[in-house]
């Protein structure tokens, strides 16, 4: 179980495939996101970005209930995005606890790229 203040920190690496599945599940089919800038990438959604938090809820069980991302600058196939989330309140009720959570996540120039906030509950 995590505690609060826990820092619990991941790294992920944009490809050209998962900006294409994510594509094609989302329909996010900006251009930006199918035709390569003049370096050859592409730039990753937002919202696939904003799947890096989610990991996090996931390995413990969060059934988000609120969740707010601010997009700072873009993310582009090939960045290597690290992803820090904070534990920063966590509660016990009855049958669950209350958890909520801030994050930044940066690209491999320690630039902000999103950051923002989670909260919801861990069943019992």
């Amino acid at each position: 179980m995590v505690q609060v203040g826990d820092v619990i920190t991941f790294k992920k690496f944009f490809t050209t495939e998962d900006v294409r599945l994510f594509t094609e599940i989302s329909g996010d089919e900006g251009s930006h996101h199918i035709h390569p800038d003049e370096e050859g990438r592409l730039i990753v959604q937002g919202l696939l970005t904003a799947t890096l938090p989610t990991k996090v809820g996931g390995e413990h069980n969060v059934l988000a209930r609120n969740m707010n991302f601010e997009f700072i600058r873009p993310v582009y196939t090939n960045d290597v995005i690290e992803c820090k989330v904070k534990i920063e309140q966590l509660s016990e009720e009855e049958k669950k606890y209350v958890i909520s959570s801030t994050f930044s996540c940066r690209n491999q120039r320690n630039e902000v790229v999103l950051k923002g906030g989670f909260s919801g509950i861990i069943r019992k």
